[in-house]
């Protein structure tokens, strides 16, 4: 069974964010994702400074089994990405909700969003 942190939030598409407090936000893909992906082999992250609308692509994991497009909760842009995952894409697998964040953005607001219950719950009936 998939942890699901009760710190966070989650989307329909299996993305979790947790509000950093100032406006910005950090996002990575869920437990549940990363178990049904597998082993994370490369991951294609977004530009700084780069803008996305709701639910575009906003970059792309790569496990041994399949690519995934990562998409953008809300309209939002860029301020920070995991660089760290270039070299070392299985921090996602070992840790999707701490070293294994891909990026970190600036929003006005965020619809749509699941509490730690509600995702445990879209999960179990999935």
């Amino acid at each position: 069974m998939s942890n699901v942190n009760q710190d966070f939030s989650y989307t329909k598409s299996h993305e979790w964010l947790q509000n950093n407090g100032d406006g910005t936000w950090t996002l990575g893909i869920s437990d549940n994702a990363q178990e049904q992906l597998g082993d994370m082999v490369f991951v294609e992250l977004p530009e700084v400074d780069g803008e996305f609308e709701v639910q575009s692509e906003m970059c792309v994991v790569e496990s041994v089994k399949a690519a995934s497009d990562v998409y953008a909760p809300c309209e939002l842009t860029i301020i920070e990405v995991n660089t760290a995952l270039e070299d070392n894409p299985e921090l996602i697998n070992s840790d999707c909700y701490g070293e294994g964040w891909l990026v970190k953005f600036k929003a006005d607001s965020i619809d749509d969003l699941m509490d730690a219950d509600a995702y445990q719950e879209f999960l179990d009936n999935e």
